[in-house]
């Protein structure tokens, strides 16, 4: 595993800290706090001393619990990696011990897959064990691309993050609302970028949970409502957070931890830009300034030096067309979820519903959120899975939202050993989902239609011209992030077109109609 070299450092130093340079709870200022890294100038002048790397950790407290735990674990098989002066530290037995940590925790994950099959009804299930929806569905999980690359290669701990989201979501199908609150609640305050799917836990669970009965036309039954349910849940959400975040408050430090939580100095984009609505912006806004430029309506004088394209992680201003705030992001990003939230509510369709309105909440603050990472395309593309396997037209969208949402993480992986295995794994995970969904819906009509199908197969030539053609052009020395342009731009289509769809089939699906709750 090797990995992203700064991430490994992040993570090796976050080890160092934890255990085995730091005093009593010095560990949690080093592992929370940021002193100027990345970008980020918050600091904790109170706490100079402790400054000992630029890696710093940017999630909740429980995740800096989660690295405490492993620091007391690693020092069994490299006591030297937890030295907190060994910033570049490295031997057989630490890159051991980071496999190790990242597979083990994995077994969270396999379990809530395991438990994800248990909701899948058998009502499509073939002759062969390997056309039955369930293990279909196992596959897709378990062996996800995106998933595998960005924790065993680009070394993250994601596995088990999303095993508790995926375990929270099985509990509420099999009516089990506290303990999914309870795991969605911990889930939070171990990665707060799970605040996306939050407004359809919360509708759903007050739609379906704390209001007991509907009408016979499938609206609410107002006098259900129950307040002893209202309060346990919330109590549930006090507890976890009281226990996160409780020993910040007793030190007047939150503000601290929510500046390092959301650094808005970031800049709307990461170095390599998501592929979202703000891709296709940005690539608008840099079209329309070199056509400037060249027909000499723009003042080359008057272009703002923080370029969208320089590779830093920073604020820039656009040259043409106006500067996105994170408020304006904030409010697109509502607009977005809104339509969602209120088919949630006023069409209840039970748990499948929970599920498509969570999809479309990760897509939509995907699509619009501020420094969104490429990664964040798992936080739709995992939850899709359990769709895909029960109707054609989810499985539709499945396929090409995880198509273009994998191929935007090919730059996680950039160097030349890389290239062959990246490529590999996705062609082998692509081809198994088509093929495997195509058969399960074989009497239904084709997946694709030709404009999809088209769009598609275009990844291949794109990736030809990014790692093969375009190296030995002029165009490498003076447009270096053409490459990193195409990808994002190209897989935004993709993905754009698979939420808009997606939204499509939400809004015109009937409500279901039953005096029960489902």
């Amino acid at each position: 595993m090797r990995g992203s070299r700064g991430r490994v450092k992040l993570i090796e130093s976050e080890w160092r800290r934890s255990n085995g340079g730091a005093q009593k709870c010095d560990w949690w200022w080093q592992l929370v706090f940021g002193f100027g890294a990345r970008g980020d100038t918050a600091q904790v002048p109170s706490h100079p001393h402790l400054a000992t790397s630029e890696w710093t950790l940017d999630y909740p407290p429980f995740f800096a619990w989660f690295e405490f735990a492993l620091s007391h674990v690693a020092k069994y098989f490299d006591q030297e990696m937890l030295n907190v002066h060994n910033l570049n530290y490295s031997s057989s037995r630490t890159v051991l011990f980071q496999r190790f940590s990242v597979i083990f925790t994995d077994v969270l994950f396999v379990y809530a897959v395991h438990e994800c099959c248990k909701c899948i009804d058998g009502k499509k299930a073939g002759k062969e064990l390997t056309e039955k929806p369930k293990f279909i569905l196992s596959v897709l999980l378990l062996w996800n691309f995106g998933l595998l690359i960005v924790d065993h290669i680009h070394f993250q701990y994601n596995g088990f993050l999303f095993g508790l989201m995926l375990l929270s979501i099985a509990r509420l199908f099999q009516k089990r609302h506290m303990e999914g609150a309870f795991l969605f609640a911990v889930l939070l305050h171990f990665k707060h970028i799970y605040l996306y799917v939050a407004p359809a836990y919360g509708i759903y669970l007050l739609r379906s949970y704390c209001f007991t009965a509907n009408k016979p036309d499938g609206s609410i039954r107002w006098n259900s409502f129950s307040f002893v349910r209202l309060i346990s849940l919330g109590l549930i959400v006090f507890l976890v957070s009281a226990l996160s975040l409780g020993p910040f408050l007793a030190l007047n430090q939150l503000p601290q931890v929510f500046s390092r939580l959301f650094p808005f100095k970031r800049g709307l984009c990461h170095a390599y830009w998501a592929p979202n609505f703000w891709a296709l912006y940005n690539a608008l806004d840099k079209v329309l300034s070199v056509i400037g430029l060249a027909l000499k309506l723009l003042d080359p004088s008057k272009i703002p030096k923080a370029s969208m394209t320089s590779g830093l992680v920073q604020q820039f201003q656009h040259t043409v067309l106006p500067s996105v705030t994170p408020l304006a992001t904030l409010i697109c990003t509502l607009i977005a979820i809104l339509p969602s939230i209120f088919c949630l509510w006023f069409k209840p369709q039970g748990p499948r519903a929970f599920l498509r309105c969570l999809i479309l909440c990760a897509l939509s603050s995907f699509m619009f959120g501020w420094h969104v990472h490429e990664k964040a395309i798992l936080l739709a593309v995992l939850p899709m899975s359990l769709l895909s396997v029960g109707k054609a037209g989810d499985a539709s969208i499945f396929l090409i939202l995880t198509t273009a949402g994998h191929y935007s993480l090919f730059p996680l992986l950039f160097t030349a050993p890389e290239l062959p295995i990246k490529i590999l794994l996705m062609l082998l995970f692509t081809i198994y989902s088509i093929s495997s969904l195509k058969t399960l819906f074989r009497k239904e009509k084709p997946l694709f239609n030709w404009m999809e199908t088209f769009y598609l197969l275009g990844l291949g030539p794109l990736e030809v011209f990014c790692e093969f053609l375009f190296p030995f052009t002029s165009w490498k020395l003076k447009f270096p992030f053409i490459p990193l342009l195409l990808t994002s731009v190209y897989c935004a289509v993709g993905i754009i077109y698979a939420w808009f769809k997606l939204y499509v089939s939400v809004l015109t699906d009937p409500p279901v109609s039953k005096t029960k709750k489902q």
